[in-house]
């Protein structure tokens, strides 16, 4: 039931997706093979290096595997795996001498280098896409809560009167560097390991740069070795997902702390939040939870990618390409995840300005612009400034507990005008502070760009794609009839 009576409405159904799950939808590990072999076969064919009517049987059997969703491998024993059940089943079908021709020119090797990029596009796609739209929210934020004044914090404790969108706009320019992070290790992505062999090239007039082209990299590897020893793109990309992660989750943890009843600055609706089974007043926020704990299991695939990586022998291996890639499609999908949570949370929350407003005058976060007042007007240090401050402060804290009443309050003895927390905030002008007009323009322009890459990098994706099908289809379609010789026009022309 949805309505809890507290809670009257659903979880967002995109945090509903995240936090409950749903059926995988990714690509198969043979959609994924077969996409490679057909290539391959377009490849060997234009090449002449196999013939174009076996090339073309082979592949409408690879096209009806692939329409039937492979369902005529399931429930058969795949004692080697399902690569070579798939290879079995089609020698079966067409015999060895036909099914065996998907072997030219290539191994295992390069075949496994060249799914694993493949498989890696989705989650880094979306990764990078979720990483875009929160920054949007942040900007958007930044902009839009310029002027609401809340306390800075250090040490859990206020500091010094900043803004909510001086906060949002912070976290939108750690996000700029997280992604320029990861837009360098998907550059990883777009070279094809496909014609490297088993590491050392091949004798077979192959050409590299069509199977690239068809499958949507933008060049063949340069060095056959790298190509297939190599799983560094792996690395990288968790890297970078784990530090964004680290960044995610400093937010998330402040925004937990922001909702509670006890700060009261934030609040959030119905679809973000969870209920009790037990206590009906309960609101909980644990779509942050979330996003502090599953942001940092990209840090957990890296280490266990980078320790099983670490000390093989630079060739294939399979605790390299195996093993220390297991987990990564999972962790570059928990990353994302943990990132449309938080945008989620950020667009969604409710600031309350007059909390932040009263916690920040309650927290005597102006007594450093006093302190500073004290240099500027009385000619103070400011180490004495800061002495005599503090000792005002401890004098008015021990006024207050003498008095339980009275509001804890900066001390009025003297003139005190534009030391209010709104008056402090803007007057911070300098350093990039609060007070300066929010210097978002190079990020949105950056921002921008990185959009730019990520659709031209996925647009190649799509475009190869649809120019394999053709190259496909045009294949296994019928050659022409040759045309009869003009026999009469001929008996003609020598008449």
């Amino acid at each position: 039931m949805d309505d809890t009576g507290r809670i009257r409405r659903p979880l967002t159904p995109s945090a509903r997706r995240i936090v409950f799950g749903e059926p995988a939808t990714g690509p198969s590990e043979l959609a994924l093979v077969s996409r490679v072999d057909r290539a391959h076969l377009v490849m060997l064919s234009e090449e002449g290096l196999v013939a174009r009517e076996a090339a073309a049987t082979l592949l409408i059997e690879i096209e009806r595997l692939r329409a039937g969703r492979f369902a005529a491998l399931d429930g058969a024993e795949a004692r080697r795996g399902r690569y070579l059940l798939y290879e079995d089943w089609l020698a079966a079908r067409l015999g060895e001498a036909t099914a065996g021709i998907l072997r030219t020119g290539r191994s295992r090797n390069d075949l496994n280098a060249t799914v694993l990029l493949l498989r890696l596009r989705p989650p880094v796609e979306r990764l990078l896409s979720e990483t875009l739209r929160l920054q949007a929210i942040l900007l958007a934020g930044a902009r839009r809560h310029a002027g609401t004044v809340m306390p800075g914090y250090t040490h859990y404790q206020p500091a010094v009167p900043t803004t909510y969108g001086h906060h949002l706009g912070g976290v939108a320019r750690a996000l700029d560097r997280d992604l320029e992070t990861l837009g360098a290790a998907a550059v990883g992505l777009d070279t094809s390991p496909l014609g490297a062999g088993t590491g050392h090239g091949t004798a077979q007039p192959i050409n590299p740069l069509r199977t690239a082209a068809l499958l949507g990299f933008t060049r063949p590897a340069p060095h056959s070795l790298d190509a297939v020893a190599s799983r560094d793109v792996v690395l990288r990309l968790l890297a970078a997902a784990a530090v964004l992660g680290v960044t995610v989750s400093r937010l998330a943890a402040d925004l937990l702390l922001w909702t509670t009843a006890e700060f009261a600055f934030l609040e959030l609706p119905d679809e973000l939040v969870g209920s009790s089974s037990a206590m009906p007043q309960k609101r909980n926020p644990f779509l942050l939870e979330h996003v502090k704990g599953r942001s940092a299991r990209a840090a957990g695939a890296f280490v266990a990618a980078a320790t099983a990586m670490h000390a093989t022998p630079f060739a294939n291996s399979v605790a390299v390409g195996t093993e220390g890639c297991a987990g990564a499609v999972e962790a570059l999908d928990a990353a994302a995840d943990s990132v449309t949570l938080l945008r989620l949370v950020v667009a969604g929350a409710r600031p309350q300005p007059a909390a932040m407003l009263a916690r920040a005058a309650a927290g005597q976060t102006t007594a450093t612009a006093w302190a500073e007042r004290l240099v500027t007007e009385e000619g103070l240090s400011f180490r004495e400034a800061h002495r005599l401050v503090g000792q005002l402060l401890t004098d008015a804290d021990e006024t207050d507990r003498r008095s339980p009443a009275a509001p804890v309050r900066m001390p009025d003895h003297r003139d005190v005008a534009g030391l209010d927390p709104t008056s402090v905030a803007r007057a911070a002008r300098f350093g990039a502070g609060p007070g300066a007009a929010p210097a978002l323009d190079d990020l949105r322009h950056r921002r921008a760009g990185a959009a730019l890459d990520l659709t031209d990098r996925t647009g190649r994706w799509r475009r190869a794609e649809t120019d394999l099908a053709a190259a496909v289809a045009a294949l296994i379609a019928p050659e022409p009839a040759a045309r009869p010789a003009p026999v009469l026009a001929e008996a003609g022309r020598t008449g």
